[in-house]
């Protein structure tokens, strides 16, 4: 599949566009946070903690402290890990794949407490509980 000069400049300016929202000029692993600190060349730092970040959750420190920055400043690698970052996604907020994101919002979700929630679960108690379920034939 051979790429055209059209789609070459194409795919080039729209990594320009993406660079002037910020790139990454430093990163680095702050051990007492466990987060990953960015440094932008809008002399902007964002935290973000690693445990958020696919890839990353699970990693030790040891691995989470080497990291390498692309050419153009737009995506993070840890070599020791095989991870992958995109630096504008991350300043958007997207830690990860749609179905990663998805599984931690569900977890997430499904441990929210709230007064709503716990009146509710009395009150169903008071009934008798959840009900059985029936078994199909």
């Amino acid at each position: 599949m051979a790429i055209s000069e059209q789609e070459l400049r194409a795919a080039e300016e729209r990594m320009q566009a993406q660079r002037e929202a910020g790139y990454a000029v430093s990163a680095r692993y702050d051990r007492r946070s466990s987060r990953i600190v960015i440094g932008l060349n809008t002399d902007v730092q964002v935290a973000i903690p690693a445990r958020k970040i696919e890839g990353l959750s699970e990693a030790s420190e040891e691995e989470l402290s080497e990291i390498e920055i692309s050419a153009t400043g737009l995506g993070l690698h840890w070599p020791k890990l095989d991870a992958d970052v995109y630096v504008p996604g991350l300043l958007q907020g997207i830690f990860g794949s749609k179905r990663w994101m998805a599984s931690q919002l569900g977890a997430a979700g499904g441990k929210v407490r709230s007064a709503t929630k716990t009146a509710a679960a009395r009150e169903n108690g008071r009934k008798g509980g959840r009900p059985r379920k029936i078994a199909a034939n």
